[in-house]
């Protein structure tokens, strides 16, 4: 019998479609407000700052929500939780310039993909126009990158779909390449694919290594407010271009991070919160 407090669900293609669906509800909930707004004020909401911010919040938790009622608690009953303990100070020294070297490395290869021609041209320019309202108001780009995104989307993609993989049976490196990869595929655009992806291993090894969903939080929040910065500060989401160096100078110092601390990290003893 499971003795954990955590309850020990599976992630199936159901589990997505009711992910999507609470998804969709609660922007649609959030979409039937402004309509209601608009025909009683005359005021569209859509034109605000922080429009987008509780819109992607209502749809996070919505999502989340209902997973919990359809999937977790009839197949497990108990409610969806979560291990958010602290472990070893050591573990966080050696977590962060591992990510760091990660960003460094998947900025290398972003900067790869074109950003010019007839598809990715037009893509690009659309792309920059979307984060330019995105980063409008520098209140709303903190609150939503920096705290909402790195709590919402943690729990969906390595709480829920990586760890509902897990306990399936699926090998926890494929668990984490799968989450990744979907957590890169929701971005919608080629230049936050790549980095999405290997930064979502990153996470996703952390949380799998410490069991604790309150590092890779730590770890999403690192990455970005280090991309708020620089779009703040440089107006291009660069390092590279922050630091006045080649990209082959980033790449370099990213492999030598990235190796250096994921080699320490993988032969450190954690501390474990979770049964």
């Amino acid at each position: 019998m499971d003795s954990s407090k955590y309850p020990q669900f599976t992630f199936t293609w159901i589990g997505a479609l009711v992910l999507i669906i609470g998804m969709f509800m609660g922007t649609t909930v959030v979409s039937l407000i402004n309509v209601f707004w608009m025909f009683i004020f005359k005021e569209n909401l859509q034109y605000s700052d922080a429009y987008l911010m509780i819109g992607n919040a209502v749809g996070f938790l919505s999502a989340i929500a209902l997973f919990d009622f359809l999937i977790v608690r009839p197949t497990t009953k108990k409610k969806l939780n979560f291990n958010f303990s602290p472990t070893n100070f050591y573990t966080y020294v050696l977590i962060f310039p591992m990510m760091l070297g990660m960003m460094f490395i998947a900025e290398f290869i972003t900067s790869l993909i074109p950003v010019t021609g007839p598809f990715f041209g037009k893509y690009y320019e659309f792309f920059n126009q979307l984060m330019e309202q995105l980063t409008d108001d520098k209140a709303v780009m903190v609150i939503t990158a920096v705290i909402m995104a790195p709590i919402f989307e943690e729990i969906i993609f390595r709480g829920i779909i990586q760890k509902g993989l897990i306990n399936k049976g699926v090998k926890p490196w494929k668990a984490i390449l799968s989450a990744s990869v979907i957590f890169g595929l929701v971005h919608g655009n080629p230049w936050q694919l790549v980095g999405a992806i290997l930064l979502g291993c990153v996470l996703g090894l952390v949380y799998y290594r410490t069991k604790s969903l309150l590092l890779p939080m730590f770890l999403h929040a690192f990455n970005n407010l280090c991309s708020s910065l620089l779009i703040t500060y440089t107006k291009d989401e660069s390092f590279s271009a922050a630091f006045h160096v080649s990209e082959w100078v980033i790449l370099a110092l990213g492999i030598v991070l990235f190796s250096l601390f994921y080699y320490l990290f993988m032969n450190n003893k954690i501390h474990y919160a979770e049964n």
